[in-house]
C-alpha cells in the first residue's frame, strides 16, 4: 500500500514536470524572436478574417512558423476576438506574442502619401497606382473618364479636377486609393467652406467651385508665395472689367496630351473650354489641386489697379496697369530687348 502511494505521488510530480515542462516550452516558443526571410514583413490582414487563416498570411508574408501557431495563441490568451483588419510590420526580434497582442491592439503600421500643390487629377491618380502599400481598387478605365471617374464618388461636377485637397496623407498599408482619395475630397470641401465663408465682399465669383477655379489658376500662375494675392487681384480685376483672363495654363490644360512644353499661336487660337484666350470668364473646371493659400489669395484678393503681368523669369512677375506698360514688360522679360 505504502508503495502504491508512493508511486502514486512521484507519478503526479512527474505530471507536473511534465506539464511545467511543456508550458515553459511553449512560454519560451511563443516569445523568441520569430524567424524572418527579410528583415521586415508586411501582411496585410482583411477584414472578417479568421485568427486560423492569419498565420497562413504570415507565413506567405514571410514569417517562418507553423501556420496554425498564430490562432493557438491568439485562443490560449483570449486576444482572438479582439484581432482588427489593417496592415501590420513585424521587424526582426518580434515574437508571435509580440505580433497578436499588436493586431489585438490595431497597432497598424502607417505610411503616407503627398499630394503636390498644383498636381492634377492624373498625377494624383498616378501617385496612388504607384504606392506599394495603397490597395487599387479603382479600374484603371476610370482615369481616363472623368465622368465616370466623378460619379464614383458622388460629386456633381464633370471632373474630379481641383477637388483633391493637396497634403500629406498617413494611412495603414493596405489602405484602398478610394479610401485615401474620399479623404482628401472631404479636406478639400472643408477647406473650401471655411474660405468662402471668410471671403472680402462684392467679388464677381458666383459660388465657391468659381473660387476653386480661379485658385488653380492663380497656383498655377504664382511663383512666389507672396505675390499670390496681387496675381488674384489681377484676374478680379480682369474679371469684373469682362476682360479676356488670357492664362497660358488654362490653355496647356486644354491641349491634354498635345503639349509638349510650348504653346503655339495655332495653340491660342484653338477653341478648347478652357481656352481663355477666346473665351470670355472662367474656364468650366480647375486645372488643378489648389493650395489653400492661392484659395484664401482668391476670397481675400489685393486691391490694385494691375490688370496685366508677366514673368520675369526669376521667379516673380513684373505687374503693370495698362497694356503699353505690359508690353514694355513682356519686351524686357520675354523677348529680352
Amino acid at each position: 500500500m505504502r508503495l502504491l502511494f508512493k508511486t502514486l505521488l512521484w507519478l503526479i510530480l512527474l505530471g507536473f514536470i511534465a506539464v511545467f515542462a511543456v508550458v515553459g516550452f511553449a512560454y519560451h516558443w511563443v516569445n523568441k524572436p520569430l524567424e524572418l526571410v527579410e528583415p521586415v514583413v508586411d501582411v496585410r490582414v482583411p477584414a472578417g478574417v479568421r485568427p486560423g487563416q492569419i498565420g497562413q498570411l504570415l507565413v506567405d508574408a514571410g514569417v517562418v512558423m507553423p501556420p496554425e501557431a498564430f490562432g493557438w495563441v491568439a485562443r490560449l490568451t483570449g486576444q482572438d476576438r479582439d484581432i482588427k483588419a489593417g496592415g501590420y510590420q513585424v521587424s526582426q526580434g518580434d515574437s508571435l506574442a509580440d505580433v497578436v497582442r499588436r493586431m489585438a491592439q490595431g497597432e497598424v503600421t502607417q505610411r503616407q502619401v503627398t499630394f503636390i500643390e498644383g498636381w492634377t487629377i492624373e498625377q494624383i491618380m498616378q501617385a496612388l497606382a504607384a504606392h506599394p502599400d495603397v490597395e487599387k481598387t479603382i479600374e484603371p478605365n476610370l482615369l481616363q473618364d472623368h465622368r465616370a471617374l466623378a460619379s464614383r464618388f458622388g460629386v456633381e461636377q464633370e471632373r474630379l479636377e481641383g477637388l483633391v485637397f493637396p497634403d500629406t496623407y498617413v494611412f495603414a498599408v493596405g489602405a484602398s486609393d478610394e479610401e485615401i482619395l474620399r479623404r482628401a475630397l472631404k479636406t478639400q470641401e472643408q477647406v473650401v467652406e471655411r474660405a468662402w465663408e471668410d471671403r472680402v465682399p462684392n467679388l464677381p465669383l458666383k459660388n465657391p467651385y468659381e473660387a476653386l477655379i480661379l485658385a488653380s489658376i492663380v497656383e498655377k500662375e504664382t511663383g512666389q508665395a507672396n505675390e499670390r494675392r496681387r496675381v488674384a487681384g489681377v484676374f478680379i480685376n480682369r474679371l469684373r472689367k469682362g476682360m479676356l483672363l488670357q492664362t497660358d495654363p488654362t490653355v496647356i490644360y486644354g491641349m491634354g496630351d498635345r503639349y509638349q512644353g510650348r504653346i503655339r499661336k495655332a495653340d491660342l487660337q484653338r477653341d478648347t473650354p478652357w481656352n481663355t484666350y477666346i473665351r470670355a470668364g472662367l474656364p468650366p473646371t480647375p486645372i488643378a489641386a489648389p493650395s489653400k493659400a492661392s484659395l484664401e489669395a482668391v476670397l481675400n484678393p489685393e486691391e490694385h489697379d494691375y490688370y496685366y503681368f508677366v514673368a520675369r523669369g526669376d521667379g516673380t512677375s513684373a505687374f503693370a496697369k495698362t497694356l503699353r506698360e505690359h508690353n514694355r514688360n513682356v519686351a524686357k522679360y520675354i523677348l529680352g530687348r
